[in-house]
């Protein structure tokens, strides 16, 4: 990762292993139990930094998708284009579990390793993992119908992409994705008015007609989606919508227009409108949006997951720069300000990924702790990742100075990603608005969750102070405990990720985290005290410089 360049301009950060070279992400699969999956992520790591794969990633983005709403003889079609290079990593993603493998893998470490898998992928191509966390997603909810389920597993279980837009009877495997939203209420689905009217039963259950319009449609191309429709007797229902009808005809979906979206541009993002499109009951009438927050648990762990592996990639490649670029006389990285600045961009990535990774171990167990931590810290770490990922980004990009703020270096495409990933699947608010509902239903989880976060402090008066404050805060009914939502959320998390520090991180790591993210001077500006007294220690902790490279 160092190397003087003739005209000390750092040469690409390619062709290196990023499994191999992330310490802490080594260090989680292993305490998790998922050894048995580290030679494959092995495998993974070197391919998702093979240069070969960096170009695909920029293929997909520089070349987005293209809306083809006829064929040439004026038949509606509603086709969307990909570059090869998306149907390339498309392809990776799939062979690598990101589509399945919690599900194909009984294992409880499973999710471990999916999160893994994850924390890579997103570091590589973000626009990918859009369908495949929706299409891992619905597989718990898709199992609420038996039969539907049963003659589709076969194919959302298959670990090959399979790109071609047909009926679903001749096809190797299939994505699914979402139709929640609509123009006129956002995040507030009890204003949707698409309608679903009854047309009889067949072999998967209640048949359904649908009619009106998902103002956020994302990867129209998806095989299928579960979608939000009001029924006549009963409201708001869930329904497993198809691109095409089992008797092999093309359902009535059309696609408006797709998004010019800031960033995820390789991601096809669209508007549709359904016409009489074919649908099936998938869960209980009435129950839709139950239904498809369970979907969106999943992906918003997943989002988490996401937003950390950005953090890492940005983190890395700000390092590898500062590390091979000379200034005043010195390499970048051995300056002092900016080895604070490094430093603190260290803890900050560290601590995102042990809150996603530790996240995803919990959701493979029963165990009360588990299931209580599950319930509130998913919103948090929603929440919190998302923000930080942001502001990380935007230092990482100063971090290369003008060569950070164009368009044929590494951080513009990361910049742009970093913003959606706090939009989608739930806004800010609804993050903390989500967890002030899971104190509200279960103070018992509160409890069992922060009694535990005391006990990993029992050494850390700071910490304990912490913990104890928002205790007595989430416990306490307020008038306006709305309005001070974010700030009992980002509490939280800080508490949360300090508690996973002292767990697993170094000594040294932990203590920085702990004296900086509770000092008062502490704030969004990277490298105001991070709390290190050798931040040069941090720097070789978080990159395994030796793992360069290897296979």
């Amino acid at each position: 990762m160092t190397g003087i360049h003739p005209n000390n301009q750092p040469p690409e950060l390619a062709n290196y292993n990023v499994y191999a070279s992330d310490p802490a992400l080594r260090r989680a699969v292993r305490r998790a139990g998922a050894q048995w999956r580290e030679a494959e992520l092995i495998r993974q790591g070197a391919e998702y930094g093979a240069q070969a794969t960096l170009r695909l990633a920029e293929d997909a983005d520089q070349y987005p998708p293209e809306l083809h709403t006829h064929s040439p003889s004026g038949e509606r079609i509603d086709f969307v284009k990909f570059h090869p290079a998306w149907h390339e990593i498309m392809k990776i993603a799939r062979h690598n579990g990101l589509t399945n493998l919690p599900y194909t893998d009984k294992r409880p470490s499973a999710w471990v390793a999916y999160g893994a898998s994850v924390y890579m992928h997103i570091q590589i191509e973000a626009g990918t993992s859009c369908p495949t966390t929706m299409t891992k997603a619905s597989i718990a909810v898709l199992q609420r119908n038996p039969a539907l389920f049963d003659s589709i597993w076969p194919k959302l279980a298959d670990t090959v992409h399979d790109p071609r837009d047909m009926a679903l009877a001749g096809k190797r495997s299939m994505t699914v994705g979402m139709g929640m939203t609509e123009k006129q209420g956002g995040s507030d689905l009890r204003t949707n008015e698409t309608r679903a009217a009854p047309a009889g039963s067949g072999p998967w259950g209640e048949e359904f007609l649908i009619n009106g319009h998902k103002w956020f449609f994302s990867a129209p191309m998806c095989d299928a989606h579960l979608v939000l429709a009001r029924t006549p007797e009963r409201g708001l229902s869930c329904f497993y919508v198809p691109r095409w009808r089992p008797d092999g005809g093309k359902n009535p979906i059309h696609i408006q227009r797709l998004k010019d979206k800031v960033g995820n541009r390789s991601n096809a993002s669209s508007e549709v409108e359904f016409h009489d499109a074919w649908g099936v009951l998938v869960g209980e009438q009435g129950r839709g949006i139950p239904t498809l927050v369970e979907m969106a648990t999943h992906t918003r762990l997943d989002i988490a997951l996401a937003s950390a592996g950005l953090m890492r990639r940005a983190f890395a490649q700000a390092l590898h720069h500062a590390r091979n670029r000379y200034a005043f006389g010195k390499a970048l990285a051995d300056q002092p300000l900016m080895r604070e600045v490094l430093g603190d961009m260290a803890l900050e990535s560290e601590a995102a990924m042990l809150l996603a990774m530790d996240l995803a171990a919990r959701f493979g167990s029963t165990d009360a702790l588990d299931m209580a931590w599950q319930r509130l810290l998913t919103p948090v770490a929603k929440f919190w990742n998302t923000r930080r990922s942001v502001a990380l980004a935007a230092e990482a990009m100063e971090v290369f100075g003008g060569n950070g703020y164009v368009e044929t270096g590494p951080m513009g495409r990361l910049y742009r990603e970093a913003p959606v990933n706090s939009i989608w699947e739930g806004s800010g608010n609804v993050m903390c608005l989500d967890v002030l509902r899971a104190v509200a239903r279960s103070p018992e989880d509160v409890q069992r969750v922060l009694g535990h976060l005391l006990d990993v402090a029992a050494d850390e008066p700071v910490l304990r102070l912490q913990i104890e404050q928002l205790r007595a805060r989430l416990l306490q009914p307020a008038p306006d405990v709305e309005r001070d939502a974010r700030r009992l959320t980002q509490k939280l998390a800080l508490c949360a990720q300090a508690g996973l520090m002292l767990q697993h991180a170094g000594p040294a790591a932990a203590a920085a985290f702990i004296g900086s993210r509770f000092d008062p001077d502490w704030g969004t500006v990277f490298g105001v005290g991070a709390g290190a007294t050798d931040s040069a220690a941090l720097l070789r902790d978080a990159w395994d410089a030796a793992a360069m490279g290897a296979h």
